[in-house]
């Protein structure tokens, strides 16, 4: 039981350090960090139930329909909910990196629950490629999201960043859904599907990493300002 409860923690835990460290200007407290993974973990509860129902009422009767609607939709959905609603007017969430930093978190603590309760029902020895796909590919939907959140709360067009926020996350969630329950050979496909996933979120990490430098270059100026 240890072993398998330190295996499902370890992954989620380590992709969250990962791009906790990767914010260069003011880290967010570890407790509000910690409180958004935890909502994140909380999720996994009401999804799975609603997901339960879903496939007994025999509503799922397609692949296509699985991956976007009884997945994707749904997790992507009340992760972006807690990232918006909860986390948004936080008086942490300052600079735009801070959008990431939470998104990973309430991504990362679902995928944790996630991760523990599949490796209790199917075996320790899953728990590798849960860490490379599963737990990792939520990383990188969090990443995505709380990219344009962040873009949302500190730039123009607001209401378009937020619909990207939850739009692209979708598709990408659905897509790798989509390919692992749909497709023969999946692991042909999967692969290239997550190096350009870790391509993209890489690449919003830089991204949000310039638009923060902007906005506290603009911060500093402000600053100075009201000082003169």
């Amino acid at each position: 039981m240890l072993g398998i409860l330190s295996a499902g923690i370890a992954p989620g835990l380590a992709l969250l350090s990962y791009f906790y460290l990767k914010d260069e200007y003011d880290s967010e407290p570890i407790s509000v960090v910690m409180k958004a993974f935890l909502y994140g973990a909380l999720l996994v509860f009401p999804i799975m139930f609603i997901q339960h129902v879903l496939h007994t009422e025999n509503i799922i009767k397609s692949d296509f329909v699985d991956a976007f609607l009884s997945s994707s939709l749904l997790e992507e959905f009340f992760k972006w909910f807690i990232l918006f609603y909860v986390i948004y007017q936080h008086a942490n969430f300052d600079e735009p990196f801070d959008g990431i930093v939470y998104g990973v978190a309430v991504s990362l603590g679902f995928a944790t629950v996630e991760n523990i309760l599949y490796l209790l029902a199917n075996g320790i020895e899953y728990a590798m490629a849960r860490a490379l796909l599963p737990v990792s590919s939520h990383a990188l939907f969090g990443v995505i999201m709380g990219f344009y959140i962040g873009k949302a709360k500190f730039t123009e067009n607001k209401r378009k960043w937020i619909v990207f926020s939850l739009f692209l996350p979708f598709v990408l969630h659905g897509s790798y859904d989509f390919i692992l329950i749909s497709q023969e050979h999946w692991l042909y496909i999967i692969l290239p599907f997550m190096i350009f996933l870790w391509w993209f979120g890489l690449r919003k990490v830089k991204m949000a990493k310039t638009l923060t430098a902007i906005h506290k270059k603009h911060q500093y100026s402000a600053e100075k300002t009201l000082h003169l």
